[in-house]
């Protein structure tokens, strides 16, 4: 079987739960060999974001050529994006080197409530990015501020968001629903054919830190193994439980400690 690349184009986190590392150590859990472009350094750890420093727009979209130009690429994640520059270069690039299998995480706050998206760039996402990926996995707070809308309260209100998204130009949709009130976890998907509900019990852990980053890293590096989103997002998410219920075996940090990315080793 071909060897599959994946590509991560995000910011960091110098203590390995989240963003660029986070998804590397997905990557090559699932056996794919990962590539990244760095968007913006991020002094952050489990406690919360203490400083942001923003790439030159110029500099991520060299990054992005000297991959594209010299590798195969045959899956992407897009994590933090942070500035309307970043996002239109990322934006042009994939056009120009025709990227297939992007996953857009609409990263927009850190796991701590620290902001990672300035508010003008949400519109440069909705413009330029969407109508280009293969699929966004937003979690409700997301979602309402990609429709300028309220946050979904239930899941009848997931599926009217998850369906205005979908019209926004993006070939599939993945409703993350971790902010309901409930006993499971309910996502849903959202293509051109069709809808499915995807549910799982909650894992008893406070150790969520980089849950986002990672199943979109999930998602990328599965997508090239399978015919449609459909047979990939229930083995990502499988992945990613079983990497949930091992988390507190870690001893990482203070506050929000990290999933364990390879509980299937140690």
């Amino acid at each position: 079987m071909k060897r599959i690349n994946a590509l991560t184009i995000a910011g960091t986190d110098p203590t390995g739960g989240a963003g660029i590392q986070a998804d590397l150590k997905t990557f090559s859990a699932l056996g794919a060999y990962g590539c990244a472009v760095i968007t913006a350094l991020v002094a952050q750890n489990t406690l919360g974001v203490q400083s942001v420093y923003r790439i030159e727009p110029d500099f991520v979209a060299a990054q992005l050529d000297s991959v594209f130009s010299d590798v195969r690429i045959d899956t992407t994640k897009i994590g933090m994006l942070a500035e309307t520059d970043i996002v239109e270069a990322v934006a042009e690039r994939l056009h120009r080197y025709r990227i297939q299998n992007v996953v857009l995480d609409t990263v927009m706050l850190a796991k701590s409530g620290d902001p990672l998206l300035s508010p003008s760039a949400v519109e440069s996402l909705r413009k330029h990015l969407l109508p280009q990926v293969s699929l966004i996995t937003p979690n409700l707070p997301e979602a309402a501020a990609l429709l300028d809308a309220p946050h979904a309260q239930n899941e009848r209100e997931m599926l009217e968001q998850g369906r205005a998204l979908l019209a926004l130009g993006c070939e599939a949709v993945l409703m993350k629903g971790g902010h309901l009130d409930d006993a499971e976890s309910p996502d849903w998907l959202f293509t051109a054919t069709g809808e499915q509900r995807f549910t799982t019990p909650r894992v008893p852990t406070k150790n969520t830190h980089g849950t986002g980053c990672t199943l979109s890293a999930a998602l990328a590096a599965l997508r090239p193994r399978h015919n449609n989103w459909l047979e990939t997002v229930p083995e990502a998410k499988a992945w990613l439980s079983a990497a949930l219920a091992q988390a507190d075996s870690l001893e990482v940090g203070h506050g929000i400690g990290p999933v364990h990315h390879f509980h299937a080793w140690w």
